[in-house]
């Protein structure tokens, strides 16, 4: 029975990472569309970067960085943009539609987990999106200016951790707004506002350490701060600073967010597929 047990798992391993790898190929089958999106990246990217200058210039030390720090800040959050789907893009839209269409009914007939495989398919696309957008703009980055890339293998392994940890938690917030398509049915609204939301929490702009008083110290515990600050703070040691136990608080943060959304996904998928609406199709 045991044995049994262990070969179907087995069995759902390696169709979950066929679905990754499915993913991965999907995405990297775009080349036209990865070139335009590492342009957009590149020049989004000097952009913010003399603004950060200017802005570091007028007030060192701003937000708890140098300057270095802050144009690192910049130039891979560029680099994580697409992979974490922080300014749209993703899987979301294409559930929506399936869920508006109806074909939402095929998936789940199918013998696996809806949220596990929308997951392994988001996990394949991620992984391209880091290779394929992520290095050019940050060694452009790199050779125009002075970062603050650590050295030190160690603390990017722990940014390796660290950025999974944002991408579970990225995945499961918006494997809530795909799921609104059951009551919703157009899921181009709540969308639009969920990325203006993320790219304001999560750091995309500015790093929320910049923020005053109790504003900042609210928007650094959302879940939103788990996507990139909380990765990026972790890559240039801030957490460090206060030893391993620092780097555990923040690993832990981001870990507890995923859990409870992720949880919160089944809880509302169970909801939803008690009562599937079927529009169109």
């Amino acid at each position: 029975m045991r044995r049994r047990t262990l070969r179907a798992a087995a069995q759902q391993g390696r169709l979950y990472l066929a679905v990754a790898v499915g993913g991965f190929r999907r995405y990297a089958a775009y080349g036209t569309a990865t070139a335009a999106g590492v342009f957009t990246n590149t020049v989004f990217g000097f952009i913010l970067a003399y603004t950060y200058v200017a802005l570091w210039d007028e007030r060192p030390g701003l937000g708890g960085y140098d300057q270095a720090e802050a144009l690192t800040f910049v130039w891979v959050s560029q680099s994580l943009l697409a992979a974490g789907a922080l300014i749209g893009g993703g899987f979301q839209e294409e559930l929506q539609e399936r869920i508006r269409t109806g074909d939402v009914a095929v998936d789940l007939y199918r013998p696996v987990d809806l949220q596990l495989w929308w997951l392994a398919a988001d996990l394949g696309r991620s992984a391209f999106q880091l290779v394929g957008r992520g290095v050019v703009p940050l060694l452009a980055g790199a050779l125009a200016f002075r970062l603050a890339l650590p050295a030190d293998p160690v603390r990017w392994l722990l940014f390796l951790v660290s950025f999974l940890l944002g991408l579970a938690v990225s995945f499961a917030v918006r494997y809530l707004l795909a799921l609104a398509a059951f009551w919703l049915m157009d899921g181009t609204g709540v969308n639009m506002m969920a990325n203006v939301v993320t790219i304001f929490f999560s750091g995309v702009l500015l790093p929320l350490t910049v923020f005053p008083g109790a504003f900042g110290e609210f928007v650094r515990v959302l879940p939103w701060a788990a996507m990139l600050q909380v990765p990026l703070d972790v890559l240039m040691g801030t957490y460090a600073e206060g030893g391993p136990a620092g780097v555990v608080r923040a690993l832990g943060f981001q870990a507890g967010w995923a859990l409870v959304l992720l949880g919160l996904g089944r809880l509302v998928q169970s909801a939803a597929t008690r009562k599937v609406v079927v529009q169109g199709g």
